[in-house]
């Protein structure tokens, strides 16, 4: 894809310097007899694939393995002992105003974002009593990073002096794929070692992020690190603050997109999963599915590290040596869990919608759902109580289950002393592992959006796409990148895309930088 700007005016939210990304050239739409075309997953990469393509006339079915779309961030109904339903899912996700991509993925369905709803902000709270906010701080760089120095008690003039700036410059210029060239052989928790942050702005400003890839610093690669610096802080004027779904997920985003997608003519094979790929000698895919073996021109792989794993290792013809053993080389993040509790009485009234948590051990963060979600509201409303969600990242694999959800309900007690006395009505528990690991020295090895095969693509939050892009964002941007790849070999004018732009923005900022270049 090509970069372009438009006038300000037309861009999507409030950043003039966000960058579109123009397809190749080629006909508004399929003519003629349509492509058939696999889309592998049902997560968020999976649906902007068949989305891109459905919306061109490539007639598109989409395999998912579990019974319903959104992938990570599916739900499923459960019953309340009280008698009541709701809604369980992997919980609370930030809908960032950077994710311009993923946004456009949701408006087909929902034109004007509705189905959001913004938090006030984005408090972090660490034991030692300090917390930090971002409702205050601005959001246009350099400001908005010079704006959390001054606002935040985690700084001191102190601390600010003992820093080693010159090992802080790459903060100031972040390029991809040029940071990963340069850091993706260092930690993160050695990069805000050499540069020598604050202990407390350690934890608050930056271990908070590191541990939304759901590992430890040391585990993670500095690279990303960087970049997320980068997307959130120096690249990027949309801030901090984020969006959440009014509904639960399936409600309020996976059910309309489906919809619509049923609309253009998508076939949804959910509760279906794909047990393998044959490249066919006459150029076509055959894809193995609980029994059956559909025919297409072209595959879309939008699963996570585990499903591309048991895929290509049960498609012996897919790829090269190389590919595969790059994918099979690919490795999940440790597990984490998700807490659900549905509580007798309501948590304080001043309580954040979101918070961030650091040093309490298990809990990195609460989610008080009845603030913002209209299910969860709805519950509480009746009952007089709240629901409450905890999450604990990088659990250690050997630790005992039950014993870590007990620990989570007691840290929720010392960071909100109210819920001590409160009944658990009922309670749900969430225990995955399956979200791809950014270790140190292993961003060679992860997949491309195109392979060996000229018409199959991968897609999903493990990929690399060369863009300032990550987590959710990441998943959209490259399933779109992937239906744009496959468009542009059949003659056809893909998705124009956004990202932040691909380098610092700041060109004194930038000449900073390049100090550090030189060491």
């Amino acid at each position: 894809m090509r970069a372009a700007h438009r006038p300000r005016a037309a861009r999507p939210g409030r950043d003039p310097r966000a960058e579109l990304l123009l397809p190749a050239p080629g006909r508004e739409h399929v003519t003629g007899e349509p492509p058939s075309t696999a889309v592998v997953g049902g997560g968020i990469a999976g649906l902007a694939a068949a989305t891109a393509l459905a919306e061109r006339g490539v007639r598109v079915t989409l395999y998912e393995r579990e019974t319903a779309l959104g992938g990570r961030l599916a739900g499923r109904p459960v019953d309340l002992a009280d008698g009541s339903g709701a809604t369980m899912s992997r919980g609370f996700h930030a809908f960032f105003r950077q994710y311009y991509n993923l946004r456009g993925l949701l408006r087909r369905a929902d034109p004007g974002l509705r189905a959001l709803t913004p938090l006030p902000d984005y408090p972090l709270r660490h034991r030692d009593g300090l917390t930090d906010s971002f409702a205050r701080v601005p959001r246009t760089p350099p400001w908005s990073a010079l704006g959390f120095v001054a606002l935040s008690p985690t700084f001191g003039w102190r601390d600010l002096a003992s820093m080693n700036p010159r090992a802080a410059l790459p903060l100031l210029d972040v390029r991809v794929p040029e940071v990963y060239e340069r850091f993706d052989g260092v930690s993160a928790r050695d990069l805000l070692r050499d540069i020598r942050f604050p202990e407390a702005a350690h934890h608050l400003a930056f271990e908070v992020f590191s541990r939304s890839f759901f590992v430890d610093p040391a585990e993670l690669s500095a690279a990303e690190l960087l970049l997320m610096f980068h997307i959130y802080f120096l690249g990027s004027s949309e801030g901090l603050l984020f969006d959440v779904p009014r509904e639960p997920f399936p409600q309020a985003l996976w059910e309309p997109l489906g919809r619509r997608l049923e609309r253009l003519g998508v076939r949804l094979r959910t509760g279906t999963a794909v047990g393998g790929v044959r490249p066919l000698d006459d150029g076509g895919l055959a894809v193995d599915a609980e029994g059956t073996s559909d025919r297409h021109q072209a595959v879309v792989l939008a699963l996570d590290a585990a499903g591309l794993r048991a895929v290509a290792g049960a498609s012996p013809g897919l790829g090269d040596a190389n590919w595969r053993e790059d994918i099979a080389a690919l490795r999940t993040a440790p597990p984490f869990l998700v807490s659900r509790l549905w509580l007798d009485r309501p948590v304080r009234a001043d309580r954040a919608g979101f918070l961030g948590t650091s040093g309490y051990g298990d809990l990195d963060n609460i989610s008080v759902l009845d603030r913002w979600e209209g299910e969860a509201a709805r519950w509480a409303g009746r009952t007089g109580g709240s629901v409450v969600e905890l999450h604990a990242y990088a659990v250690d694999g050997d630790a005992e289950p039950k014993e870590v959800q007990e620990r989570l309900v007691s840290q929720l007690h010392e960071v909100y002393p109210e819920t001590r006395d409160a009944r658990i009505v009922d309670a749900h528990h969430e225990w995955r592992c399956d979200c791809p690991a950014f270790p140190v020295g292993g961003y060679h090895r992860r997949p491309t959006v195109r392979t060996p095969h000229p018409r199959v693509m991968v897609a999903g939050d493990l990929v690399r796409t060369g863009l300032p892009v990550a987590l959710m964002e990441r998943a959209a941007t490259s399933g779109f990148l992937a239906a744009n790849a496959l468009l542009a070999g059949w003659g056809v004018r893909g998705q124009a895309l956004w990202t932040v732009p691909r380098a610092g923005r700041s060109r004194a900022l930038r000449a900073l930088a390049a100090l550090g270049r030189d060491r």
